[in-house]
């Protein structure tokens, strides 16, 4: 890609990312999970499902080789998403806190492993309980927006693993398989704890 046309396809990368990430933060998914006598045993289940789910939707998509591989990209990446959203809403259930579950803590779970800056303006750990800052859609967007330039830019270094595909694929399928489990880890600590909001909206 040469430097004039790699400013417009970034820009392009960061609207794209920013409206998916949007709109699996808000659309925050049903959980056909109850409250579990072993919590920590179920969620630990369901990570190792949506793990591997995840692992493989990553690593099948990057088979695909050459330009026709970059186009899966995206798809890609919002489909991971989509799991590890409905598995943050499965922990929040079988921990019984599906009540507590919102945009802010959706973005906290995540992201705290790979964009703490940005996830930390919304949950923040106090001993043994987690608060709440309330933030306006306003506010949301903005921080959406930071971490889609974040991603794009991985995004952009993650095509030359369509030039090289059983490599590649493997490389992003482990990828895929720890940033779920992190996601799944961040959910547990935050469930399995005391949640209070802080009043109001900044």
């Amino acid at each position: 890609m040469n430097k004039a046309s790699e400013k417009p396809a970034r820009s392009l990368a960061e609207a794209q990312v920013t409206g998916m990430l949007m709109d699996v933060i808000v659309s925050i998914p049903q959980s056909e999970e109850r409250l579990s006598p072993t919590p920590d045993v179920r969620s630990t289940e369901l990570i190792k499902k949506a793990s591997t789910t995840t692992a493989g939707i990553s690593g099948g998509a990057a088979l695909v080789p050459g330009p026709l591989g970059l186009l899966t990209i995206l798809p890609d990446m919002y489909a991971i998403w989509r799991v590890q959203a409905q598995l943050v809403a499965d922990i929040a259930a079988v921990y019984g806190k599906t009540g507590t579950l919102g945009k802010e803590q959706m973005i906290w779970c995540l992201f705290k492993h790979s964009a703490a800056h940005v996830a930390g303006d919304f949950v923040v750990q106090v001993g043994e309980r987690y608060i709440v800052h309330p933030r306006s859609l306003q506010w949301i967007q903005k921080a959406v927006g930071m971490l889609g330039i974040k991603i794009a830019q991985r995004v952009l270094g993650k095509s030359v693993a369509r030039f090289l595909p059983v490599l590649g694929a493997a490389a992003v399928a482990r990828y895929a398989y720890i940033d779920t489990k992190n996601v799944g880890l961040a959910a547990i600590s935050l469930f399995s704890k005391e949640i209070v909001y802080e009043p109001g909206e900044t």
